[in-house]
């Protein structure tokens, strides 16, 4: 059971719509290293784990994700906000617009819409500790090239914010992976 706070986790306010950045930024919402696959990830991953403590982790860090992926819609939605037919043309989001008009769909910055095949669920719990301390550092690059690309501090601050809860991600995920290596040990000493 999850309470929801209807807030963001933090907050988004973009005073200049600019659909060209949410063009790029789209990819942390559907792209291959973003926000709903981690989510989708992390929460199915959890059912496999072998200590209560690395469950939590990945329940916790995955709840997170899909509050990192409202973060994104909303950035996407207020970048793209009352932008006409011409404006997504010029910005090259004239095929996003013929399907989903200024609607945020999951997709990478190519236009790719987000698959499950872009996420593992292997049922070994160190691999897929593993396999997410590697996504997190994806993301954390991504949102690393997002920032090089973005002038705008409206959109950086929540950005830089993103950035260092993968920093975040990344060792918890490591705690949980020495948690889960150490009760294997033990359980093969056995």
């Amino acid at each position: 059971m999850w309470i929801y706070e209807k807030r963001l986790q933090f907050p988004v306010k973009i005073a200049r719509p600019n659909p060209s950045l949410a063009k790029v930024i789209i990819t942390q919402y559907g792209g291959p290293d973003g926000e709903l696959g981690a989510a989708i990830r992390y929460l199915s991953q959890r059912f496999t784990m072998v200590t209560p403590e690395a469950k939590a982790i990945l329940t916790d860090i995955g709840t997170e994700e899909l509050g990192h992926l409202e973060m994104i819609g909303a950035i996407v939605h207020q970048l793209t906000r009352g932008a006409s037919a011409q404006e997504m043309r010029r910005a090259g989001l004239d095929p996003y617009y013929a399907d989903h008009g200024l609607g945020v769909f999951p997709q990478s910055a190519g236009g790719v819409p987000w698959s499950a095949a872009e996420i593992q669920s292997t049922g070994n719990p160190v691999v897929d500790l593993y396999e997410n301390m590697a996504a997190e550092q994806k993301a954390r690059a991504t949102y690393e090239y997002l920032l090089d690309l973005i002038d705008d501090p409206d959109v950086a601050t929540p950005i830089k914010f993103l950035r260092q809860r993968e920093i975040v991600h990344f060792q918890r995920f490591g705690e949980a992976k020495h948690i889960v290596e150490e009760y294997l040990k033990k359980r093969n000493a056995s």
